[in-house]
């Protein structure tokens, strides 16, 4: 059974020739582009599209989709946006080979990716993953300062961290559920 804050549907989507190789698309560039055609559909439909993240997992290929909107988000809401966008990615990603599209609610350890998420959560605990290793580290935990010309600011302890935009691979919000938190 799936939590209210992570409703998901999911549909299998995307077509393979059989025996016609495809190139190589980067997941980034696909998570773009799904975010450009799903954007306007979510934003008509009174949704905010949170997070697009394209890639491999144990089951194949995920296109997972975030939206959010004020009193949060229903199974009903996942699924209408799914079918919605179903067939409009069908047509535009025929360069991807099949993949499973999964709409979900961001949930309480919501995923952050534009610059307006960190100043929006500033004071909110979160965990941020760089994609270079900064002052011996990749991975931070602390407390979101918001946004300083191009980079976030996250107090760790006593300590305020500047973690340019460009370098950050992952960031969301830390559920605390009552724990401590001061991290």
């Amino acid at each position: 059974m799936l939590s209210k804050s992570h409703k998901k549907t999911q549909k299998k989507v995307g077509s393979a020739s059989p025996g016609v190789p495809r190139p190589r698309v980067p997941d980034k560039v696909v998570a773009d582009q799904v975010w450009s055609l799903a954007e306007p559909v979510c934003t008509a439909e009174g949704f905010e599209l949170v997070h697009v993240v394209f890639r491999r997992e144990a089951g194949g290929r995920i296109l997972r989709l975030y939206i959010d909107k004020p009193g949060g988000v229903t199974l009903e809401d996942c699924a209408a946006i799914s079918r919605q966008l179903g067939d409009v990615l069908d047509v535009n990603l025929s360069t991807v080979d099949t993949y499973n599209l999964e709409v979900s609610s961001p949930g309480p350890e919501r995923p952050l990716g534009r610059p307006e998420d960190y100043e929006h959560f500033k004071g909110a605990p979160a965990k941020i993953r760089t994609i270079r290793a900064l002052n011996g580290q990749k991975n931070f935990t602390g407390i979101l300062g918001g946004l300083a010309e191009d980079a976030v600011l996250l107090r760790i302890n006593e300590q305020t961290l500047a973690i340019p935009l460009a370098e950050i691979s992952m960031a969301r919000l830390v559920n605390t559920n009552g724990e401590n938190p001061c991290l």
